[in-house]
């Protein structure tokens, strides 16, 4: 009898679930926050940290969640528009810019000043995304990209004219001092040196629309819906997989061999050279440069799931307690450890466990 039961004990310590050689990835506590707590509305585009305050885009508005409380902004404080689909923080004024369906806003205190195509040289009023380096604001909107000035109020557009964009459908900007990327639906990405004040294009080397046959000679698709650029390396992600590049060399993530839990992927923040978050429509990702964990209900029975996927394809269920409002992920920020998602039923606090 004792030989079965130590026979047993090994057989559970030796399975997957316990297995000691599993990666430690990061494991949350997420705490969830709809309109029953006093979030504007459960679809949320966008989410930004600033310091201990917490902004939401929704559909219905932008919420401020502050010291426990949440405070709303919408059309009737003279919001541009009801749908806030990007945030930025100017962090040299604490300005908040939200890039909404019908412009764009700046919140300055309690004062929102709105740019519109009519007022402004806004692009368009459809704003996607929004960054901010130095005293320059960049936009991507649903008629190429532009630029204000913070400075002098003077503004610049990007498009077919000037660019090497074919699409002017603009999905995502980055800005940082060295590098600008522009996320286009239908055109990769464009790159832009902000030293030279030129233009470079990446590509789907294949042209395909939904297979890869050159896996790691480009970028993975032409349908690029986030970029996100740091420590000279650029995420890309897309509706048919992710891509990382390091300036010399591509390297492309698939779910079919790697741990992204779907190519349909809606948003990339880099960490650093190595580390990534993935936002897809089956969950949560992140990336330790070698390693998978996702985060999600599951899709079948919605109960909370985490599991591992390491560097040799084999996959370790992690037991937790709780999960992100919803599979379909939009948005993501940090606050020190912690991660906050925008999902399209509810804001997920994400609590880092020890």
């Amino acid at each position: 009898m004792k030989k079965i039961i130590a026979i047993a004990a090994f057989a559970i310590l030796a399975s997957p679930l316990f297995a000691s050689d599993t990666p430690q990835m990061p494991r949350f506590h997420f705490e969830n926050f709809t309109t029953a707590n006093g979030l504007p509305d459960n679809h949320v585009y966008s989410v930004l940290v600033d310091g201990n305050r917490i902004w939401a885009g929704t559909d219905n508005g932008l919420g401020l969640y502050d010291n426990g409380n949440w405070k709303d902004y919408n059309t009737k404080d003279v919001l541009a528009h009801q749908a806030v689909l990007s945030l930025a923080l100017d962090k040299r004024t604490g300005d908040l810019w939200a890039g909404t369906m019908g412009g764009l806003s700046r919140i300055t205190a309690d004062r929102i000043d709105t740019f519109t195509q009519l007022n402004s040289g806004l692009s368009n009023n459809i704003v996607y995304g929004v960054s901010i380096s130095g005293n320059e604001l960049w936009v991507a909107t649903a008629a190429g990209g532009c630029k204000l000035n913070l400075e002098t109020n003077q503004w610049t557009l990007y498009n077919e004219r000037n660019t090497p964009m074919a699409e002017i459908w603009v999905y995502a900007v980055n800005a940082t001092p060295n590098k600008v990327y522009y996320a286009v639906w239908g055109s990769g990405v464009l790159e832009y040196d902000q030293k030279t004040q030129k233009w470079d294009k990446y590509d789907d080397p294949d042209g395909e629309t939904e297979i890869v046959l050159f896996k790691d000679q480009g970028l993975i698709h032409e349908i690029v819906t986030s970029v996100s650029y740091v420590d000279g390396i650029l995420w890309a992600a897309t509706y048919f997989g992710d891509s990382r590049y390091d300036g010399r060399y591509w390297h492309n993530f698939l779910t079919k061999d790697s741990g992204l839990p779907s190519n349909f992927t809606n948003t990339v923040k880099g960490l650093d050279a190595n580390r990534a978050w993935f936002g897809t429509d089956k969950g949560l990702a992140y990336y330790d440069g070698s390693n998978w964990s996702v985060y999600r209900p599951n899709l079948k029975d919605h109960k909370p799931e985490m599991y591992v996927r390491d560097a040799n394809g084999v996959v370790t269920n992690v037991p937790v307690d709780s999960a992100p409002a919803h599979n379909y992920i939009l948005g993501l920020d940090f606050q020190g450890n912690d991660i906050w998602v925008a999902t399209a039923e509810g804001l997920s606090h994400g609590i880092r466990q020890p």
